[in-house]
């Protein structure tokens, strides 16, 4: 495992983390389908024997379900990872509304780190608030006084588009971004990216394997069942990741690189990244994706002819 510094927090995270939003389960929906809980506790401790630092949650996925088993996997290995969750989706009073008031984080940040067995949390990141918030100093007061008890070491905020990355940095108060960077979705590499680097701030690509696509994995034809984000996508849609990833597979993957670990050293090609977090449910999926690390890097020619097919929507002639 290779090792990058998060920003200006100054952590030594592991380059290819571990995202927990699958492992939150299916029962509230908004997941990855089903998971059986074994299976979860030992996909996060083999991400930990194979060198991963981070693991990333947010404390509606699976309602605290998916927090609940990282604090039971990490409980004797706490001392050597960095764990980092959000907040803002209050579930606690009837489905689900964003909430991101000082009185409710002190609120969800408690049974946050009950939930994961601890008395302090590494980052805590505001879960996509709105872009009114995002450029607003004061939003971050309530982070600075949770700092301030040592509930949280450090915050940071995860976002959707550009301009609310840009609004999130200049306001000089976040230390971490999250987004969704993958071969498609490249479009913080020409202003995000050296925005966060002035102010040094780290980066965590989230959805690197475009949620799941960029594995090769699923054909034109794949359904999903209910509950799981995918399942209400278009057919059209679907059918185009696939396509895209096909090509991919086809001109990039290797027998000493797949298709998911081509897509993760896409990621981890620019330096502005920090760490990448794919998602994992079992040992096996963790093992693909951690291996990454040392997987052949791609050559600047390929990271350049990647650039060409996204801007060129991968000739799916839309």
């Amino acid at each position: 495992m290779r090792y990058r510094t998060l920003g200006r927090t100054g952590l030594r995270v592991g380059e290819v983390g571990f995202g927990a939003w699958a492992i939150g389960g299916n029962a509230h929906g908004n997941s990855y389908g089903p998971t059986e809980d074994a299976t979860s506790l030992a996909a996060v401790r083999r991400a930990v024997e194979l060198g991963g630092t981070l693991f990333d949650s947010a404390d509606v996925y699976g309602w605290g379900h998916s927090e609940e088993v990282l604090g039971e996997a990490l409980n004797e290995r706490r001392d050597g990872v960095q764990i980092a969750t959000k907040v803002g989706g209050d579930f606690y009073h009837g489905g689900v509304r964003m909430d991101f008031s000082a009185g409710y984080l002190a609120f969800a940040l408690d049974r946050t780190l009950s939930r994961l067995r601890t008395d302090h949390v590494d980052l805590y990141q505001l879960h996509n608030p709105p872009l009114s918030l995002l450029g607003d100093p004061a939003t971050y007061e309530a982070l600075d006084r949770l700092q301030e008890e040592n509930k949280i070491r450090h915050y940071g905020v995860s976002v959707h588009e550009p301009l609310e990355a840009v609004l999130a940095i200049q306001t000089g108060k976040p230390t971490v971004l999250q987004l969704p960077f993958s071969i498609y979705r490249q479009e913080w590499i020409e202003e995000v990216f050296p925005m966060a680097a002035r102010y040094r701030v780290g980066i965590i690509a989230r959805e690197p394997l475009a949620n799941g696509f960029l594995t090769g994995k699923y054909d034109e034809d794949a359904t999903f069942v209910p509950g799981d984000i995918r399942h209400h996508w278009p057919r059209p849609m679907i059918r185009g990741q696939v396509r895209a990833a096909s090509a991919l597979k086809e001109r990039f993957a290797r027998p000493d690189r797949t298709l998911a670990q081509t897509a993760l050293k896409f990621v981890l090609a620019f330096p502005e990244v920090s760490v990448t977090i794919p998602g994992a449910k079992t040992p096996a999926h963790a093992e693909e994706n951690l291996a990454a690390s040392e997987a052949p890097d791609l050559s600047q020619k390929e990271i350049a002819t990647i650039r060409e097919l996204h801007a060129r929507d991968f000739d799916m002639g839309g």
